[in-house]
């Protein structure tokens, strides 16, 4: 998995590309740490070239909501597959984290 992350503005940008799961899950939280405690809260995930994401990526990215909501920001994950869209669905992660 490749995260690109990135600043405009006021608001991050977090650009994922591959697959997220067992083999990379703590790479990807080591990558996203500073966003769980910057200034910013604002935070966009692009995730068009996201292939899959596995239970372990879903937990981190309930931590980033978590840590988001709480410092009053907002976290929004857009441009999502079906297949990965799906996961969010039947997890009833997509009630939880704003999905476009």
């Amino acid at each position: 998995m490749n995260v690109t992350i990135y600043n405009e503005g006021r608001q991050t940008k977090v650009v994922l590309d591959g697959r997220l799961d067992t083999t990379n899950a703590d790479q990807f939280q080591k990558d996203i740490a500073p966003l769980m405690e910057g200034a910013d809260p604002d935070i966009e995930i692009d995730c068009e070239k996201m292939e899959y994401t596995s239970s372990q990526g879903l937990r981190i990215f309930l931590m980033l909501q978590k840590s988001v909501t709480g410092r009053g920001g907002k976290m929004v994950m857009k441009r999502m597959s079906p297949q990965v869209k799906e996961v969010f669905d039947i997890t009833g992660f997509s009630h939880i984290i704003t999905i476009v």
